[in-house]
């Protein structure tokens, strides 16, 4: 019989047996308006009543006056920086530690990534590293939104306007965040948004764009139509399944924002191996920002520095650790500048902490942040145990990436 006192990983009994939380929830909301487009016998079309109607819903609950939907967050943000007239031979500057697939995008529009480092406490695009990357062929900056943490977005308007240089914001993993006042995704020259299957508003896949200026929104549609139809449109099915989550966000975020506190605050004190990305002293707003009284994060993800020499096992055996007792956890990004050739990029300062985030960033995923506090409190539980056996977890062979 196994010991329920041992981790999983050793025998025991996991903490949570059913395993991590299935997302997307199911939602009787969802079902009903699925049911209902395909009843209307409309859903086939590619811009009918319902992606219409949520295009509205998303203008409107942002507060800016245009809003566009594509088939993913990736194709939005090549939307955004075609909107910016980004090209050949152009220069995207973005933090070293991002999506991979923002790094990607601007390669496929023959221009150049220059990465800079990131905030050593949030890891987030860290805004006093942006002047000194730009150089004569800088035409825009990507900045996301990441693990939970928020960029000051208006200190990095301020810099980028002076230069003439544009800024998409990637709120893919901040829908609803607040950040200075605003929500995310309204303060650059175009803010992203991400409907993808993990999402914190889902259909599967799909993206949408956010904008106040006139002229960048007519651009991005025009790019997205190529004549009368859109070729890569949100479906209706897609916006049908989206209009009820969008009237749920607030509340649905503001529960997983207490839930962050409960855990955080019963996470084992010693050792210190989890430190979270956002500080829990501002009731949860995220550090280094400007005006931390106006930041609410949202969190998709919730991003930790992970301390391996503190815990004494590798970051990738406490990872597969807590995941055997059911908790949904992983390694953080990949840094976009390890293991790429220098050729790919533009290096503008040393890229410390970034490369930090590649080598101890935990994430853990949002469903169980959606739960009740008494099973939120059960990933501490699972944390505590891995560590009153980690000198018996350090014995484990660890996979290390490049």
């Amino acid at each position: 019989m196994s010991d329920p006192a041992l981790p999983a990983l050793l025998g025991g009994v996991p903490v949570r047996p059913s395993g991590p939380p299935v997302w997307p929830f199911p939602d009787a909301e969802v079902q009903a308006a699925l049911a209902a487009a395909v009843a209307s016998g409309a859903w086939g079309q590619y811009h009918g009543e319902h992606v219409c109607a949520l295009e509205s819903e998303l203008a409107t609950f942002h507060g800016v006056p245009h809003a566009t939907t594509c088939a993913s967050g990736t194709l939005a943000v090549e939307a955004a920086l075609r909107a910016l007239r980004v090209g050949p031979g152009d220069e995207v500057v973005m933090a070293a530690y991002d999506y991979e697939s923002n790094f990607l995008t601007v390669h496929s529009l023959g221009a150049k990534p220059v990465l800079v480092d990131v905030h050593h406490e949030t890891g987030q695009l860290d805004p006093a590293r942006l002047e000194a990357a730009f150089g004569p062929q800088t035409k825009a900056v990507i900045c996301s939104h990441l693990h939970g943490g928020l960029v000051p977005v208006s200190d990095v308007v301020e810099i980028a306007h002076r230069h003439n240089v544009g800024v998409v914001e990637d709120a893919a993993q901040a829908l609803g965040a607040v950040v200075g006042g605003r929500l995310a995704g309204t303060t650059g020259d175009v803010g992203v948004l991400s409907f993808g299957g993990s999402k914190l508003l889902t259909a599967g896949r799909g993206g949408a764009l956010l904008f106040h200026d006139p002229q960048l929104f007519q651009r991005a549609k025009l790019w997205l139509h190529r004549g009368l139809q859109q070729w890569a449109p949100l479906s209706e099915l897609q916006a049908a399944a989206l209009r009820p989550q969008l009237a749920k966000l607030p509340a649905m975020n503001a529960r997983r924002a207490e839930n962050v506190k409960e855990l955080v605050a019963a996470l084992p004190v010693e050792p210190r191996g989890l430190t979270p990305w956002v500080a829990q002293d501002h009731g949860g707003k995220p550090r280094g920002s400007k005006d931390e009284q106006h930041d609410s994060p949202a969190f998709y993800k919730l991003g930790f520095h992970y301390d391996a020499a503190a815990v004494g096992i590798s970051r990738e055996v406490f990872v597969k650790a807590l995941r055997a007792e059911g908790i949904a956890v992983d390694a953080g990004f990949k840094a976009l500048h390890v293991g790429r050739s220098p050729s790919r990029f533009r290096a503008s300062g040393d890229l410390t902490n970034a490369t930090a985030a590649h080598d101890g960033c935990v994430v853990l995923h949002h469903p169980v942040l959606a739960l009740s506090p008494a099973e939120v409190r059960q990933v501490a539980e699972a944390v505590a145990k891995v560590y009153r056996y980690r000198d018996s977890l350090a014995d484990r062979p660890s996979q290390t990436r490049g």
